[in-house]
């Protein structure tokens, strides 16, 4: 019997998502090794996706078009369509919500759902998720893996444990049966800085890092040790929010992938303007402002970084929350690498009608033409579109693709 405060979560996982969009778009691809890859022309461009033909010769996400080439010959190199992406990715969400409201997107392609409430009326997670499983294929000609599970991090390993088109359950009566034999690596939160770190000191796999004191995880990793050693041990209590929930009680982000690396800090300015000012319309839409900024990069070594610092006047402006995000960034970064990959996020959000106390060193009358420009520009952004009124620096190539690309990550795991 479902206990009452068991909570129900699945976590569906688009099999090789881009991909498969592509060969489904194409039927005469399904027979070859498929890459969509960004940059075509481009000798630096990065495969973004594979088939699993692909991937039987090594292909690997992340990695350079020609070393993709020397694994696999025959592979066929396809350009992404990233409104395909989208397409698909709503039509997948629609699905969902015949389950739950409660959906929150994981990246374009994953989704959490909280489907505890659904369990009366439609039957148990495991129903319900091969329900899912059939009617994505039916429907929309993609398969999905899913994984159901007490919480949010063991329903994402549940996914990544049978690929493709499957379903795997963890109880929690059996979790440590299950899962603790892996590596800790498998597990959300667990990154390759961390994995190597965990590893020095003999922490292999998901087991060991439940059974190790949680001082000692918190006097060695801090907060992410502590979180770790819950996630592992079955604590995880986060909850499913969805993308309106999250915006308007946390933060909210906005990241890319760029067609080609950044090399410099140039070039980063550019790709945080443009992000900053879709983060500046989701904060007018929900009459948010952000007393805080974090930024995540990936470089092209697929390494992750993120900093986050409080601002000292609370803003929806566009123009502030960049400038404040890229030095952040220039703090921080002394390019060991280029970068693949920028996110920034407004965080500490609160309501625009709330007091701010005045600072000193900021030049609060500065700020506030700042914004009234800038609320300027979002009422034209929303008349005529978000290209009809530009920062002139975006119009020499930002090495961005030019579509809609949100991202919104489970605050407190790390990426």
């Amino acid at each position: 019997m479902q206990r009452s405060m068991e909570r129900t979560i699945l976590h569906v996982d688009m099999n090789n998502f881009y991909a498969s969009v592509e060969c489904m778009n194409a039927p005469e691809l399904k027979k070859y090794p498929v890459a969509v890859c960004g940059d075509v022309e481009e000798r630096h461009g990065i495969v973004l996706a594979k088939n699993y033909k692909a991937k039987a010769f090594g292909v690997s996400t992340g990695e350079a078009i020609w070393q993709a080439k020397q694994k696999c010959k025959d592979l066929v190199i396809v350009p992404p369509h990233y409104d395909q992406y989208m397409k698909y990715s709503l039509l997948a969400k629609e699905i969902y919500g015949r389950y739950t409201d409660l959906v929150e997107p994981f990246g374009m392609d994953e989704c959490w759902l909280d489907v505890t409430g659904s369990i009366r009326a439609l039957g148990s997670g495991e129903h319900m998720a091969e329900e899912i499983r059939r009617t994505v294929t039916k429907e929309l000609g993609l398969t999905v893996s899913i994984g159901v599970s007490f919480n949010k991090i063991f329903a994402k390993l549940g996914s990544d444990m049978k690929k493709p088109d499957a379903i795997t359950v963890i109880p929690k009566e059996t979790f440590r049966e299950q899962i603790w034999h892996l590596p800790a690596s498998d597990m959300l939160g667990v990154g390759r800085a961390t994995e190597k770190k965990l590893s020095s000191i003999g922490i292999r796999t998901i087991g060991d890092l439940a059974r190790w004191p949680l001082e000692y995880c918190q006097n060695k990793f801090g907060k992410c040790g502590v979180d770790i050693w819950r996630f592992a041990n079955g604590l995880d209590t986060s909850a499913v929010v969805t993308r309106d929930t999250e915006a308007l009680d946390k933060s909210c982000g906005h990241g890319i992938t760029t067609l080609q690396d950044l090399e410099d800090d140039a070039e980063v300015w550019k790709v945080i303007l443009e992000l900053s000012q879709e983060i500046g319309h989701r904060l007018t839409v929900y009459h948010k402002k952000a007393s805080g900024i974090a930024i995540a990069i990936r470089d092209n070594k697929l390494f992750n970084k993120q900093w986050q610092c409080g601002i000292p006047l609370a803003t929806q402006s566009p123009s502030y929350i960049a400038k404040e995000a890229f030095s952040l960034f220039c703090r921080n970064y002394n390019w060991p690498a280029p970068i693949r990959s920028v996110t920034v996020r407004a965080i500490n959000l609160v309501s625009l009608d709330t007091p701010s106390q005045l600072n000193l060193f900021v030049d609060a009358e500065r700020l506030a033409k700042a914004e009234a420009l800038d609320r300027c520009v979002e009422d034209l952004r929303s008349r005529y579109g978000k290209h009809i009124i530009r920062n002139a620096c975006l119009l020499d190539n930002p090495k961005m693709p030019d579509y809609e690309h949100k991202v919104i990550m489970p605050t407190g795991i790390p990426v």
